[in-house]
């Protein structure tokens, strides 16, 4: 069983990689794809949590792994003249106006998940206090920096 969860997060891992590269820099699609592959992360982490998945640590920081190598990367699709890439995007216009501080919650994200990963969390429990971090880092940002679309 712990094999099948870990060559499934590999799998998950590679896709969300894969369809980054194909959707192009910069892009709507790049960005979404983003989104969703730390969203599967947190996802895997929030199963663990809750108790829905079993502790598995190579799933756990497979996950991390994920969240921080993508924070990191994610300003990176925000180059200037890319703010009306989609009409379906929710990246609002202050990501623009205030890149400085969009690159600097990104970066916090990344770091939260990099000290997370320095000393993995030992249960489910500490998985759930992990999350509760990352998940103010992401509440944060979408608060300031995302539209909502209906």
């Amino acid at each position: 069983m712990r094999l099948k969860a870990i060559v499934a997060a590999v799998l998950v891992a590679g896709m969300g990689v894969t369809s980054v590269l194909a959707a192009g820099e910069g892009t709507h699609e790049a960005r979404e794809a983003m989104m969703k592959k730390i969203g599967g992360a947190t996802g895997a982490l929030a199963g663990i949590a809750k108790g829905e998945k079993p502790y598995d640590a190579e799933a756990v920081k497979t996950a991390l792994s994920t969240i921080s190598e993508t924070a990191k990367a994610f300003p990176d699709q925000f180059k200037a003249g890319t703010e009306n890439a989609s009409a379906d995007s929710e990246a609002s216009p202050k990501i623009w106006e205030n890149m400085d501080d969009f690159k600097a919650r990104a970066a916090k994200l990344g770091s939260d998940a990099d000290t997370l990963l320095a000393q993995v969390p030992a249960d489910a429990a500490g998985v759930g206090a992990g999350l509760k971090t990352l998940g103010a880092n992401c509440g944060g940002c979408h608060q300031n920096y995302r539209i909502k679309k209906e």
